[in-house]
């Protein structure tokens, strides 16, 4: 099966991460993780179905630790961010849920199908052009505000080397 969204494309057969066809690296735990959550899109997953799916009843381990640990790598390899997402959301308190519009299909299949939402050719049409460009801009505005944050950053260490300067040629000035 293939679940398609957005640039990406998650196969179950091949257990692998694609975008626009390269591979993407994800590890075991994590690609279970997004492949729960991919076909469950739409629905909130409990971090209580997590668990269940990821590691069996008799494994001991720090569940929550193991789940955000998880959701960092799946945000990593989607470019995604909890604060503007764009492919997962962050349900407090109860789980993730998967926001991007899903397509289903089998391997090499021209009929594919839209998870949880009703399938008609212009309905699909619609939801990919709305997502693409709500995504597009959710990511340029975090790569705006990343700038920024960089920008000040900048500033402020300029700012304080000049300071440095000044205070270096008045101590220099002040001893000759």
């Amino acid at each position: 099966m293939i679940f398609r969204f957005g640039l990406f494309e998650l196969d179950t057969e091949s257990e692998q991460l694609l975008k626009t066809g390269r591979i993407v690296r994800i590890q075991p735990q994590p690609y279970k993780l997004l492949c729960l959550l991919v076909s469950q899109a739409g629905k909130v997953v409990a971090r209580d179905d997590i668990r269940a799916a990821l590691w069996p009843a008799e494994t001991f381990v720090d569940y929550d630790q193991g789940v955000n640990f998880a959701m960092k790598q799946i945000r990593e390899a989607l470019g995604d961010h909890a604060e503007h997402a764009v492919y997962v959301q962050t349900v407090p308190k109860r789980g993730y849920r998967f926001i991007a519009p899903v397509e289903a299909g089998a391997r090499g299949a021209t009929e594919v199908t839209q998870l949880n939402r009703p399938r008609t050719d212009l309905t699909l049409t619609l939801q990919k052009v709305l997502w693409s460009n709500i995504a597009d801009l959710r990511m340029a505005e975090a790569a705006r505000v990343k700038r920024r944050r960089t920008m000040k950053v900048a500033m402020l260490w300029g700012g304080i080397a000049l300071a440095v300067a000044a205070m270096v040629a008045i101590a220099v000035l002040w001893l000759r």
